[in-house]
């Protein structure tokens, strides 16, 4: 017997007789159904004492499937830590694990020193750097981020760091009337880790500077951050190995914002993050 086969079944109307058997053709789970009608004879039909049933054969349209689609599970990416700690204002962690990305983007010889040279900088490639800085403009209303911090170095700062860590409240101003004072920030408690209207533009991320300012200035020269037309200037090796590190103890380079009252101005910095 054929199943959902309906190309013998004429559109009129059958009738039969209920003496005969019905072979009906139709399965269970067709959408076609049969409606009974019952007549009853008249006196005059031949067929005496036999009911007369008439079958019609009506569709229905099958209702479609509803099954929901399962929402499908996104694929972590090396960088969805970082948007987790950002997307939860948890600054601190993010801060931490901006660090642990670095070192990781660095090569095996950061992983295994712990830290990045200045000069490992170069193998970080453009769109890591601008995912990390992307995602900390995204979560803080861009005013945190490297190339924020960027913005401040070559506009407001003069590319002059003293200038820098002071616009971005890495130093904190001390309380002497006769001249202004600065110190470096203890971290991590002296930091700022909420994103309010008091927050310094560019206060985070924090990059390491106890043993100078090669690797900032690195990464804020890297070609992730250069805008299209912008000229970068010639790396000062000397001038910029002894400014903040540690062959000078922590004192201030002379010249530039403060001039020679920068040595008894600065204290060491205590910069280990």
């Amino acid at each position: 017997m054929a199943t959902n086969s309906f190309n013998t079944i004429p559109s009129h109307q059958h009738t039969l007789r209920r003496r005969h058997s019905i072979d009906c053709p139709f399965s269970s789970s067709s959408s076609f159904f049969l409606k009974s009608i019952t007549k009853n004879p008249s006196s005059s039909t031949s067929f005496t004492n036999h009911t007369l049933i008439t079958f019609s054969v009506s569709s229905t349209t099958p209702t479609p499937s509803t099954t929901p689609t399962p929402t499908p599970t996104p694929t972590p990416t090396p960088f969805t830590v970082l948007e987790q700690h950002l997307s939860c204002q948890n600054f601190r962690e993010a801060d931490e694990e901006t660090r642990r990305l670095l070192i990781q983007l660095a090569g095996e010889a950061a992983i295994k020193r712990g830290y990045v040279f200045f000069s490992e900088v170069q193998f970080i490639s453009e769109s890591d750097l601008k995912e990390i800085d992307s995602l900390w403009r995204k979560y803080s209303d861009n005013k945190f981020g490297y190339s924020i911090q960027k913005k401040i170095w070559n506009s407001k700062a003069n590319r002059d760091f003293t200038n820098f860590f002071i616009k971005v409240g890495w130093m904190k101003k001390l309380d002497i009337e006769e001249v202004d004072h600065y110190n470096y920030r203890a971290f991590p408690n002296e930091f700022i880790w909420e994103l309010n209207e008091e927050t310094p533009e560019g206060h985070l991320p924090l990059t390491n500077a106890l043993r100078g300012t090669q690797l900032l200035k690195c990464i804020l020269c890297h070609p992730a951050f250069v805008e299209q037309g912008e000229e970068e200037e010639e790396e000062d090796d000397k001038g910029e190995n002894s400014n903040y590190g540690e062959d000078n103890k922590g004192s201030v380079k002379k010249g530039g914002l403060f001039g020679g009252l920068r040595s008894k101005l600065f204290s060491k910095p205590d910069y280990s993050f």
